[in-house]
């Protein structure tokens, strides 16, 4: 049965390769079609690794960072990869099986009221190009990345390559620093912004830089080779610093969360934490030399232009709720809508700098009720897991990514990141860890079906 199975796929290989060389018969097309099979071979064998690979090419933006690889369109080949092989081995080969989670109702909740909105918008064309052009992908590549990732190996292999990615940014972020390269402010560092990167925001800079830097405190602290320990200790060094450089008050209040986190775990004197932690916000802000900012620095006295910046921002995004308060003004129209709403007119429309009120202006009421909940349900489910037990890759995982959670909780009420990767990144591997750390329970309490539970984590 092997057999002809394997010829009936070589025969519908060969009448494709024969229709394709009558319709385009150019000499390109046999060497195109040699690399192409290979490619796609790999692509079903390990989807895993596809998904991987565009997560981090979007989620940090490497095209960007690194030029070069711009032209290549390389975040858009990993994307249909990663969807045709996760397609492949739900429909066809029975591989991957879905499951579902009171988290992944919550999001696709607000996904669907998110997408009704896009239908509603003022800028129907901005709206509906953040949806086809990333909003879309991201939910998912959550979908998938949470089903996916099942075994020790996947989780290390996760969490390792996003130090590595996150440390390769940051590395790049100090060199532009240290070369006065694409500066906000003459102070801020940014990376891409002549390519319109969303990197191109020291803000937005600095919450990316988050999420490695929650798994690089966890490889540093949880138990492990001496090579993940280095690595974490290297990756947090370099990310700290990346953001330090960006001059994000956000982006400092997040490394603080970040590493209280890790802290309050391992500090018995609470108070004793509370001090420290203290000291630290303080020694993290003269060492970002935000006082030396040309916006929300020392020159400015009382309540900075950057503060009321943010305050008029969150008044208009009050405003548009108030006006739809079911589906919002639409993906990426707070933007558009500002000169209607803000009660301070200086000539230009500006962001909304806050996930929490972002998400109200662009999903109403009912988007922000939905998105508090996945997030809620989501850190609390992480929490209450145990992991007592578990191998050490997935207790690295699943601390990482509480850390980062409650730097994003943290940092986003700055920062506008509630329509980018972060949060659904973390959502979709806290959901992993959960659905392995619930395997494992149900294996201690049902000794008989043990290894029956592992091997269907394993396939």
């Amino acid at each position: 049965m092997g057999r002809l199975s394997h010829g009936l796929w070589a025969l519908v290989a060969c009448v494709l390769l024969t229709w394709l060389w009558l319709r385009l018969p150019h000499p390109l097309l046999l060497p195109a079609v040699g690399l192409a099979i290979p490619a796609i071979w790999f692509a079903l064998r390990w989807p895993f690794l596809m998904v991987l690979g565009f997560v981090t090419f979007s989620f940090f933006r490497l095209h960007e960072v690194f030029p070069p690889l711009y032209p290549l369109k390389v975040p858009l080949l990993l994307s249909l990869a990663a969807i045709g092989a996760l397609a492949w081995h739900i429909v066809l080969s029975g591989r991957i099986k879905p499951y579902w989670s009171p988290v992944l109702s919550w999001l696709s909740a607000f996904f669907i009221i998110a997408s009704i909105g896009v239908l509603f918008a003022n800028n129907r064309g901005e709206a509906m190009a953040a949806w086809t052009g990333s909003y879309s992908k991201i939910y998912l590549m959550t979908l998938a990345t949470a089903w996916l990732v099942r075994t020790p190996a996947d989780f290390a292999l996760a969490v390792r390559t996003f130090v590595v990615a996150g440390s390769m940014v940051a590395l790049v972020a100090l060199y532009n620093k240290a070369n006065g390269i694409g500066l906000v402010e003459e102070t801020r560092v940014t990376i891409g912004r002549e390519l319109g990167s969303v990197l191109g925001d020291p803000n937005d800079l600095a919450l990316v830089l988050l999420f490695p830097a929650g798994f690089s405190v966890s490889l540093l602290l949880n138990p492990g080779s001496w090579v993940g320990r280095a690595l974490g200790g290297i990756g947090f060094i370099l990310t700290a610093a990346a953001i330090i450089a960006t001059q994000s008050r956000g982006g400092l209040l997040g490394i603080c969360a970040v590493g209280g986190v890790f802290a309050w775990q391992r500090v018995q004197s609470k108070t004793l934490l509370i001090m420290l932690g203290t000291v630290a916000m303080m020694v993290l802000f003269v060492a970002a030399g935000i006082s030396e900012r040309a916006s929300g620095g020392a020159a400015e006295s009382g309540v900075d232009a950057s503060a009321m910046g943010r305050l008029y921002a969150w008044q208009a995004a009050w405003g548009m709720a108030l006006d739809h308060p079911f589906i919002g003004v639409g993906l990426n129209n707070f933007y558009y809508n500002y000169y209607f709403y803000s009660p301070h007119w200086d000539g230009l429309n500006h962001a909304v700098h806050s996930t929490w009120f972002g998400v109200l202006a662009e999903t109403g009421f009912v988007g922000l009720v939905l998105f508090v909940g996945m997030v809620s349900v989501a850190i609390r489910s992480a929490w209450r897991c145990q992991l007592e037990g578990m191998p050490p890759a997935v207790a690295t995982a699943m601390q990482g990514v509480i850390a980062s959670m409650m730097g994003f909780v943290i940092s986003g009420s700055f920062l506008t990141q509630g329509f980018t990767w972060p949060i659904y990144l973390e959502l979709a591997l806290a959901l992993a860890v959960i659905r392995y750390a619930q395997h494992a329970s149900d294996d201690m309490s049902h000794p008989a079906s043990s290894a029956t539970s592992a091997q269907s984590i394993r396939k």
